[in-house]
């Protein structure tokens, strides 16, 4: 690729402003929040009918089923085999949270470890534009000998919105995106151990015919919920960034889809359930989350179903994250008939137990399940290649169908570089 550039002009002391760049483009997420400006849209690409008028292109077949793909019926007959179209719309949001960890140091000796990103993330190559930066606080103290490690406030991702005209028409509607990355310092580290249930302190309890509350697991909670004299709580910052965007957009077809891998999915559900309750603009949300931890219990799960918040959860078999924590777990199949949870089977001093350590979790959301063994082209079955968000889209490329777990054709994702791809 060879760059043209224009030769500068001897200085000349005029009273003419100096010329603007030809382009100007950010390679990284900038620091700073966009400002509330409303993009000025240029029309779409016409197209000319039969009688000589002008009218829009017809929508794309994304552009046609994208509430179908992001849960309007539940995933009913996409899952198994699975959509191709989904397939396309699970690997595109997944490359959001690749973005993230691109953007996050991770090393604890470099100056900006947790605090700021330092990759190029590519976001705008997908007609998005990254409008605020997210960060997720502990409220585990920690002392200041410890150093930057013990930094309370870490940089976990970003609100992003479409602002690319030929995009929003290929999506059907203007798509905000909210990616969340997983577990990346000590503090987060240590929340994630904090593995009890609590009472979730936001949203309306929704009546559902029990007696239980809506609980959601401690550390995760925590950190969405905590704050500090300098960085706003994840809690506050995603509602006033989510609210401030509908009231400019509005008038338009909206949709916000969180997604997140790991400790990011469990933030993700919590996010949904809150942005559900506080905002009351009628736009579709759904999560689409990646090797996620459970988060709450019986009784949060039917509030976020009561509430129509739509989550795909991406399960590798052999990830052992996703079955924690809890060790005893409420089921969809166990509602369904009307059954109590596995507790009941126990003697009675280990479900007093285990009730008053709050640990009976609940899976929450539908699944698409999908096994590492499956594919020949993992070399190991261990927990950190399970885990990890490269091994995920390499297998949701890969499947086919629970009898067909996966084709022989699929391209590897595994070494391919982290980018939003293009449209």
């Amino acid at each position: 690729m060879t760059l043209s550039i224009q030769s500068v002009q001897p200085f000349a002391p005029t009273a003419k402003p100096p010329p603007k760049p030809l382009c100007q483009r950010r390679s990284t997420l900038s620091m700073k929040t966009a400002q509330p400006t409303r993009v000025t849209r240029a029309p779409s690409k016409w197209v000319i009918d039969s009688e000589g008028r002008q009218t829009q292109p017809p929508l794309s077949r994304l552009g046609k089923r994208w509430k179908e793909y992001h849960g309007s019926k539940n995933w009913e007959g996409l899952l198994d085999p699975l959509d191709d179209g989904l397939r396309d719309e699970i690997i595109r949001y997944g490359s959001f949270i690749e973005a993230a960890y691109k953007c996050f140091d991770s090393i604890p000796p470099s100056p900006s470890y947790s605090t700021r990103h330092v990759t190029d993330s590519k976001v705008e190559e997908s007609g998005y534009r990254v409008t605020k930066n997210l960060y997720a606080t502990s409220s585990i103290p920690m002392p200041t000998w410890v150093g930057g490690i013990g930094e309370r406030s870490s940089w976990i991702g970003y609100v992003a919105v479409c602002e690319d005209q030929n995009e929003i028409t290929r999506l059907g509607r203007r798509d905000i995106v909210i990616s969340l990355r997983g577990t990346g310092t000590c503090l987060e580290w240590l929340e994630n151990l904090r593995a009890t249930l609590t009472r979730c302190p936001f949203g309306n309890r929704l009546s559902n015919g029990q007696h239980d509350t809506p609980m959601v697991e401690s550390g995760v909670l925590s950190l969405y919920t905590s704050s500090t004299s300098v960085c706003q709580s994840l809690q506050q910052s995603v509602t006033d960034e989510i609210l401030r965007i509908v009231d400019t957009y509005g008038d338009e077809p909206l949709s916000v889809t969180i997604t997140g891998h790991s400790l990011g999915a469990s933030l993700a559900i919590l996010a949904a359930y809150d942005i559900k309750n506080t905002i009351k603009h009628a736009l579709h949300l759904s999560v689409i989350s990646f090797g996620g931890p459970r988060v709450g219990n019986r009784s949060f799960r039917h509030n976020l179903e009561l509430q129509g918040t739509k989550i795909l959860r991406i399960v590798n078999s052999d990830d052992l994250i996703t079955r924690v924590p809890g060790f005893f777990v409420e089921d969809h199949d166990d509602v369904a008939k009307k059954q109590k949870p596995r507790v009941e089977h126990l003697p009675s001093w280990i479900q007093k137990c285990v009730n008053d350590k709050r640990w009976v979790y609940a899976n929450i959301g539908h699944e698409l399940r999908l096994s590492s063994r499956a594919s020949l082209k993992l070399n190991s079955i261990d927990v950190a290649t399970c885990h990890d968000l490269k091994t995920y889209l390499h297998l949701v490329n890969g499947f086919v169908s629970s009898s067909c777990p996966f084709r022989a054709s699929a391209r590897m994702m595994l070494n391919k570089a982290s980018t939003v791809p293009p449209t």
